[in-house]
């Protein structure tokens, strides 16, 4: 909450007028008594709506697509894939950001996320930061932007200050590619942004809360972005996890189990291999499937850019 001194009694109002006009913050009068209700029925009422999400994410499909190929083909030149969002958003940003690494192994540099105020927001709201533009462009510059980079700009309103800044000043400044990622039709971030993406979840549960409805929305957006943007760089071989980081024992397991799946050879045959890969499942599997040694699946997966089914292809 923005520090009620700096700030005139008109512009509460009109703030509360905008506010009004949003889908996102709009009352439910058929809820109003929702809090006499059993706890069963509450729960059935929340499930029910949380079933109508997926619905929602469907009609935003083609924008959805339009962005991840674009993010990909950013990020395939060497750009990042940068989320920048407030509260509830910035902390899903940062959320799909973090599982990156050891899901893909991407240096924790390629998929970033930004909230404003920085990362003691993530556990603590910072008064104020959702209100500055500016605070958006001073992170940004932090960065060191390109133009090769993606910014994603997330906000339930879709009128967040910060959201909407970090997209403007990308644009404008670097030239990278934007993405504005909010649960209002015809909102501002998507205006602003290259692809603009509108999930209208409508009205919450809780007057408001849009960590309920719409902040599942986003989280299956990101989810999209960051897993389809993977695959299109060439991070997955069919819907396996190759490029997965083998950071502790369950992982270990998987790299074994994954590279069980996309060979079918023996356990012998596979710690063998991933022992020659240094624990490299891409390796690992080219070594089997094409009968070579580490250092030519090596050079077989730098010569596909890291695909290993056109590395498969060249080897045989």
């Amino acid at each position: 909450m923005t520090d009620t001194t700096d700030q005139h009694p008109d512009q509460y109002r009109d703030l509360t007028a905008q506010l009004a006009t949003l889908t996102t913050e709009a009352f439910r009068p058929e809820l109003s008594e929702i809090d006499r209700l059993s706890t069963l029925e509450i729960a059935r009422i929340m499930n029910g709506e949380d079933a109508t999400v997926p619905a929602a994410v469907a009609k935003e499909l083609p924008a959805i697509a339009a962005a991840i190929d674009g993010t990909a083909d950013r990020m395939a030149r060497g750009g990042r894939l940068i989320y920048a969002g407030a509260g509830t958003a910035g902390r899903l940003g940062v959320l799909d950001a973090s599982e990156c690494p050891p899901t893909f192994n991407t240096d924790p540099s390629e998929v970033l996320g930004l909230i404003a105020g920085g990362p003691s927001a993530i556990i603590t709201a910072v008064e104020g930061a959702e209100d500055s533009k500016e605070l958006a462009a001073a992170d940004l510059d932090a960065l060191t932007l390109t133009a090769d980079d993606v910014v994603v700009g997330i906000s339930a309103s879709g009128r967040t200050p910060y959201a909407i800044g970090a997209v403007e000043h990308a644009r404008a400044r670097y030239g990278a590619l934007t993405i504005g990622l909010s649960c209002n039709a015809g909102s501002a971030l998507a205006a602003a942004a290259d692809h603009g993406i509108e999930v209208v979840v409508g009205p919450e549960l809780l007057t408001g809360s849009t960590r309920l409805k719409a902040g599942t929305a986003q989280k299956l957006v990101l989810n999209m972005l960051s897993t389809i943007t993977m695959i299109r760089l060439g991070k997955t071989y069919g819907n396996l996890m190759v490029d997965v980081r083998a950071s502790n024992d369950k992982l270990r397991a998987r790299s074994r189990r994954i590279v069980s799946l996309a060979t079918g050879a023996d356990d012998a045959t596979i710690d063998a291999a991933l022992t020659e890969a240094d624990g490299e499942v891409k390796n690992a599997i080219l070594i089997v499937l094409a009968h070579t040694d580490a250092t030519t699946a090596a050079d077989l997966l730098t010569q596909a850019n890291g695909h290993l089914r056109k590395a498969l292809h060249t080897a045989q």
